[in-house]
């Protein structure tokens, strides 16, 4: 198995705007509450009576990704290839200036089905993780933090891989970046009122049966006030294979198993990709083993796989870590379409996200119309690993606004002197717009005596590290809006069996609709 995988690319000139151009699928919720005429519906139950059900599905979501975060990827790798060009070849426009390549297409960005899905849930057009996912999973809108019930709290709602497995015999595999009682694997095959009841949560994974989870651990393993039956212990007893190391990780090659990543980083989860080192398995390593425990089950497999960090990333206003983890989703996918090669009449991939996050933009106020997201690359280390790895020592330490700078170079970038031109040299205004921050996370210091102000300016976050990751967005060209999620419909990219199905603009409840109706679940 491969350390980690380099990410795959296409060159292909296919654009995401193609989604736009073919609608005419049902938007509502369910068949019976479609404002759509009623031979709209017949026609696309016509439709998927006529496809073969694929003997495998893999499901891949980027938590937070929607058209920003995949394009500003693609921009990215689009300009560093530009770099290296140029560097060794410039090519000159009639005005002198060096001409823009383009980006360089993600892999499923090549897909053949292309659909976009609008996330909108029952008490918001800026929805969360739990109400969108439930979407996907079940096709049923309910409330923002309601995972698989209806608004009432009382209904509860079975999902895609549940009916799988119960009515197919399909495997199940279930994978995140994130905790794995988080919101959106939970989602499939969790039910409850509140996303936070991680506990309760966790004991639906016990009991769910299925034979593969991986990534990363479960929060409040012992119940909320640690006095509850450990629910690793009771995964043991439920017959799970429970497994904490890559060393056994690789030996595994039959389930049920529940895979929890080694090198555990914030809040327990995986790191981000950034702050990946080559002995510590990726994302796609957690797809490879599934593939290779799943794909003993002779009756087919379902595999979700959730791409995080792209989330909280987004939250936190890290372009450049939002950027790598949405690379890290593509290499998964590449797992996928390499398994696909071998079984292309059997096989079908989405990617899709559950929501958009942050207000991601290309484009930013101080830069015109320029860009340079080359400048993302000197960014060696997350917001999340610079805070507590370095912002923790400067509170203890009370380490000097000089020192601070030379690390911020040494990491970031960004930095005091340099050669004229250097876009990586702070201006006047954002050194004090650091030393501010600096200030407000090292002494507590107040940037403003508006708390909306020191809101706008920090969000919920360490002022000190998101004041660096909005300097070195913005010089890139790279702007956010928000801390929270957007309204913004996302993609929904298909290859395989049945592939054409999913083009289209729909509501995100037809995602489950389409897959239920062509894998003939009821």
């Amino acid at each position: 198995m491969n350390w980690k995988r380099p990410l795959a690319l296409s060159l292909a000139a296919l654009t995401l705007g193609g989604a736009l151009t073919a609608c005419g699928t049902p938007t509502a919720s369910t068949p019976e509450e479609t404002s759509a005429p009623a031979a709209e519906v017949q026609a696309l139950a016509a439709t998927s009576q006529a496809l073969t059900a694929p003997k495998y599905v893999f499901l891949f979501i980027g938590d937070g990704m929607s058209y920003p975060q995949i394009q500003s990827t693609s921009d990215y790798l689009g300009a560093l290839a530009d770099e290296d060009y140029w560097q060794a070849q410039p090519s000159l426009d009639d005005n002198g200036g060096a001409v823009l390549d383009g980006p360089e297409y993600l892999n499923f960005m090549n897909f053949e089905g292309v659909g976009s899905a609008v996330t909108y849930d029952s008490n918001s057009f800026a929805p969360d993780s739990a109400s969108t996912a439930t979407s996907l999973s079940t096709g049923h809108k309910t409330y923002s933090g309601s995972i698989n019930v209806d608004e009432t709290g009382t209904v509860e709602y079975e999902t895609i891989s549940e009916k799988l497995h119960s009515q197919k015999g399909y495997s199940i595999g279930v994978i995140t970046s994130v905790n794995l009682n988080h919101a959106t694997p939970a989602a499939f095959y969790a039910h409850q009122a509140s996303r936070n009841d991680y506990y309760d949560i966790g004991l639906e994974l016990v009991d769910s049966g299925f034979e593969y989870f991986a990534g990363g651990g479960l929060l409040d393993p012992d119940g909320a006030e640690g006095d509850q039956e450990n629910l690793y212990d009771l995964a043991e007893q439920a017959g799970y294979n429970v497994v904490t190391t890559q060393a056994e990780a690789e030996k595994v090659t039959a389930g049920p198993v529940v895979i929890i990543d080694e090198h555990l980083a914030d809040s327990d989860a995986m790191a981000y990709e950034l702050d990946r080192t080559d002995d510590m398995w990726a994302l796609s390593d957690y797809v490879a083993k599934g593939i290779e425990v799943l794909s003993q089950d002779e009756d087919g497999f379902f595999m979700m796989c959730e791409g995080g960090k792209i989330d909280w990333a987004c939250h936190a206003n890290d372009a450049a870590s939002t950027i790598h983890d949405t690379q890290a989703l593509a290499d998964a996918v590449q797992v996928a379409i390499d398994f696909a090669a071998e079984h292309p009449e059997e096989t079908l991939i989405l990617v899709t996200g559950d929501h958009e996050t942050g207000g991601l933009t290309i484009g930013f106020a101080g830069t015109d119309y320029d860009t340079y997201l080359d400048l993302l690359a000197n960014q060696k280390i997350s917001f999340a690993k610079y805070d507590s790895d370095y912002v923790a020592k400067y509170k203890e330490n009370k380490t000097s606004f000089e020192d601070v700078l030379v690390d911020i170079e040494a990491l970031f970038g960004l930095k005091t002197e340099g050669e004229e031109g250097d876009k990586l040299v702070l201006t006047d205004y954002e050194l004090e717009q650091l030393r501010a921050a600096y200030e407000k996370s090292i002494n507590g210091t107040a940037t403003s005596q508006y708390e909306q102000e020191e809101y706008v300016l920090y969000g919920t976050y360490e002022p000190l590290s998101v004041t660096i990751t909005h300097i070195i967005n913005n010089k890139s060209g790279i702007s956010f809006t928000s801390y929270s999620h957007t309204g913004l419909p996302v993609a929904v990219l298909a290859h395989g069996l049945n592939a054409e199905v999913f083009s289209g603009y729909y509501d995100n409840t037809q995602v489950y609709y389409k897959l239920a109706d062509m894998l003939g679940v009821q």
